[in-house]
């Protein structure tokens, strides 16, 4: 017995499922997770090792070609990028296509082990080396904070109480700020009175390192009750920095030269006995950072950034709408001139392109209930139409089955089976109407009409579904990404025939309307004028094969040829109205003065009606917001601009516009202007790697890609042109004297302490505040640091434990300035 026979037969159950099949996958709709893109491993890592006071060289010998030798033994892996900066190692861990998500956490525990085997062979000095394997985290909504006329203290108190609001929120999985300036307690010192006063920078750490740490002082038992002890002294603000007292060298050092104790008992300062208050020797100033690692802006304001990540799998459209009601309740709540701006908001994206989905499928359904009631009848425009419904139906509850979300690719499938998905029902309706005009009995029509050509729909079925296989079956990115495509689609078409034998033929019985019969018997169903020509046209080409043949083969051999003018494109760009503005400006350059360069970008966009919104990361990349884009590694001399547009169509000639801008106003740096993509993308598209032995000179390397470069120059193909190496920077290279040092007993590292605290400050010790910890910090006053600058071989270096300096240029031979990579 045949399948619609079977249907037919069960007329009761058949009718069943298909209520079964309106209701439950209804439901199924509204419990799918919503998405923009699907779940997809980025098999990237990072092991981030710091080597404070290193060179590149040496971090590179010392500590990344350790980790890359351990990770290399990992059959895993696919290739391994490392990045030596002085005093960091960054390596980039690239893991072959094939491992997807069911597999990549067994392999990145794999390399933990192998990074936790070698950390013993780090050289002194180095720290843990940090593994970081959740690069491909996305953070789908990103707000900019903004406070006109709040201090940045205020601003950052208020950021915290909206993270917190914001955590709370349901659907929301972490919580992030980004461009939140560490803080940091200086202690700015004056070297002329510090030396007056015989006061080393071992004093200020011997004083301030164990003041504020919490402390065990163990209990004492009273009657039937155990009391804690618990010390004071610890600083509960930074005001008491400055009370504390400092015992200093240099009243052991005097105690033999009485005239300069009395000297020194004359001189207006706060003393106890043998100590001084602090704040007599230096000014204890809280803040933030000099010079800040990164720094954001919204729209050319200074701004903090808040990114939110969404559970995963959940529905990000409900998680977009939680965050909207509680942003209103957040918003009415915050004093005017803290303001929330969208930097990107994934719900946003996911709504419209399920709306452009559900648009597309109301379109098909009324288009195929137009076309086939103008040449059908009204009849069959319902049944068609009702199979269509009914298969997009079926097709949500087996994708909520699957786990499978309504995203992009998702939603694509469906879009591309849309026009399919009609076939096998049209075939039997058409059947059913062709034998009812021959007098054949309304249920054997129906029958006959869904079972003979069966096994041929199901054939073609197949072979329309298997086109799509190939991208389910690679094991490189796009198979993970894409891979529901093919189901997707499969399980779409494969209903739609199921249907068309079972629902479809009791549909036909039921609503196809019986045939009028025709004066003079059975009409020529094919008897038109249509029908007629085609017949004719299908007889000469029959009678003339040959020719047939050679002109389907000149057709097929023009396509070929005409192939080589598409653009063959995997992904095309996503349809997402903002785009992106990289400055690359030469390494090594001040993040101050990166930060003016996107300075000049956000002042011209800013007059732009174009333009929405413009939020600036400088320093690095931004939060990875969107999963095709990689946030770019830290350095001074990057920023990256995300414009957004008011609407999609102006993207394509705002980028126009401004390509030829940037050339003539930031002549000193690269800048470019990239869309975002759909799917898995490259921020390079086009790379050529140079290699050599372990201990291949850099300068030959250097010399290879230069020429690669000037080969690429010359191409009108080629744009935005570099090498990773980038630019060499230059390095201030104080010339030590080894034997003046070992008669004035100073050391390499006295000059490197010195240096350290002249400029950059060194850490004495931790000021605790709730549950932040901040670094104390002594430098120099501003005036000194740019004194010293000027007169660098001036600076005086002082002997661990000795109250005595002497200046630079007399422990060195000479202080030049050099290139390094």
């Amino acid at each position: 017995m045949s399948l619609p026979q079977k249907s037919i037969e069960n007329r009761a159950v058949t009718y069943f499922a298909l209520v079964l099949i309106l209701v439950i996958g209804t439901l199924s709709y509204f419990k799918l997770g919503q998405l923009e893109d699907p779940d997809f491993t980025v098999k990237t890592a990072l092991v981030i090792t710091q080597y404070p006071g290193a060179s590149p060289e040496e971090v590179e010998l010392e500590v990344t070609d350790r980790i890359e030798s351990a990770i290399q033994e990992m059959p895993e892996l696919r290739f391994l990028t490392s990045y030596s900066h002085a005093g960091l190692s960054i390596v980039k861990v690239e893991i072959k296509q094939e491992y997807w998500a069911d597999r990549l956490p067994q392999v990145w525990d794999q390399m933990r082990s192998k990074v936790r085997d070698i950390h013993h062979l780090l050289p002194p000095g180095a720290l843990t080396p940090n593994v970081i394997d959740d690069f491909s985290f996305v953070y789908g909504f990103v707000l900019a904070v903004t406070g006109e006329g709040f201090s940045y203290a205020e601003l950052e108190t208020h950021v915290k109480a909206i993270k917190k609001e914001l955590g709370l929120v349901p659907g929301v999985a972490r919580v992030q700020t980004w461009g939140l300036q560490p803080k940091v307690i200086y202690l700015d010192a004056s070297e002329e009175k510090l030396t007056e006063l015989g006061v080393t920078a071992e004093d200020f750490i011997a004083t301030l390192a164990l003041q504020n740490q919490v402390v065990d002082g163990g209990a004492i038992e009273i009657g039937d009750r155990r009391l804690r002890i618990a010390p004071t002294g610890q600083f509960n603000r930074p005001e008491d920095i400055g009370e504390l007292r400092i015992r200093t060298s240099f009243l052991d050092k005097v105690l033999d030269a009485p005239q300069d104790l009395r000297d020194y008992q004359t001189r207006p300062t706060q003393r106890s006995g043998d100590v001084i208050a602090l704040k007599d020797l230096v000014e204890v100033r809280s803040g933030y950072l000099e010079p800040a690692i990164n720094l954001m802006r919204f729209d050319g304001a200074p701004a903090i950034g808040i990114s939110i990540a969404n559970l995963k799998g959940g529905n990000i459209v409900a998680t977009g709408a939680n965050l909207d009601a509680a942003l209103d309740k957040i918003v009415r709540e915050l004093p005017i001139g803290i303001e929330l701006h969208r930097v990107a908001w994934q719900s946003d994206l996911v709504t419209s392109a399920i709306s452009a989905f559900m648009i597309n499928l109301a379109e098909a359904i009324l288009i195929v209930l137009v076309v086939l009631t103008l040449a059908m009848g009204w009849r069959m425009g319902i049944i068609i139409g009702g199979a269509l419904i009914l298969t997009i139906l079926a097709t949500f509850i087996v994708m909520a089955a699957l786990k499978i979300d309504l995203q992009r690719v998702s939603l694509g499938a469906l879009v591309i089976a849309l026009g399919m998905m009609v076939d096998n029902a049209i075939v039997v309706a058409d059947g059913m109407v062709v034998r009812l005009k021959k007098g054949m009995d309304r249920t054997q029509a129906a029958i006959e009409a869904a079972a003979k050509p069966g096994l041929a729909l199901l054939g073609a079925t197949v072979i329309a579904t298997m086109a799509f296989y190939p991208i389910y079956s690679a094991t490189a990115d796009a198979g993970e990404y894409a891979g529901s495509l093919f189901v997707v689609v499969g399980v779409s078409l494969i209903l739609s025939w199921v249907i068309a034998m079972t629902i479809t033929p009791l549909m036909c019985i039921d609503m196809v309307a019986e045939p009028k019969q025709q004066e003079g018997g059975q009409a020529d169903q094919y008897g038109g004028l249509f029908f007629r020509g085609y017949r004719g046209f299908l007889e000469r080409c029959i009678k003339l094969r040959w020719l047939t043949v050679i002109a389907m083969l000149a057709l097929l051999g023009w396509s070929i040829y005409g192939f080589r003018y598409v653009d063959r494109l995997f992904f095309t760009d996503a349809t997402r109205a903002q785009f992106m503005v990289d400055i690359w400006a030469p390494e090594g350059t001040r993040i101050q003065n990166t930060s003016a360069l996107a300075k000049r970008v956000e002042v011209h966009l800013g007059g732009d009606e174009r333009v929405a919104g413009v939020a600036t990361f400088i320093g690095s990349g931004g939060p990875r917001f969107y999963l095709p884009v990689d946030p770019e590694f830290p350095y001074s001399s990057y920023a990256q601009l995300v414009v957004n547009t008011t609407s999609l169509d102006v993207v394509d000639g705002l980028i126009a516009d401004l390509k030829p801008w940037v050339i003539d106003a930031i002549p000193e740096a690269m800048v470019r202007l990239r869309k975002y993509t759909a799917g898995p993308g490259n921020t390079w598209p086009f790379e050529a790697r140079f290699s050599g032995p372990a201990n291949a000179d850099p300068n030959v390397l250097r010399g290879l890609a230069e020429k690669g470069m000037a080969i690429l120059r010359a191409s009108p193909h080629a744009r935005d042109i570099r090498i990773d190496m980038r630019q060499r920077t230059p390095k201030v290279v104080p010339v030590y004297d080894q034997i003046t040092g070992i008669w004035t007993s100073t050391s390499r590292g006295d000059i490197a302490r010195a240096t350290k605290a002249s400029f950059d400050g060194l850490p004495v010790g931790l000021y605790r505040q709730d549950d932040d910890l901040y670094p104390i910090i002594l430098r120099r006053v501003e005036e000194e640091r740019r004194r010293l600058a000027g007169d660098f071989e001036l600076l005086q270096i002082r002997p661990a434990l000795s109250v005595k300096s002497v200046p630079l240029s007399a422990v060195t031979e000479d202080v030049r300035v050099e290139l390094e990579d």
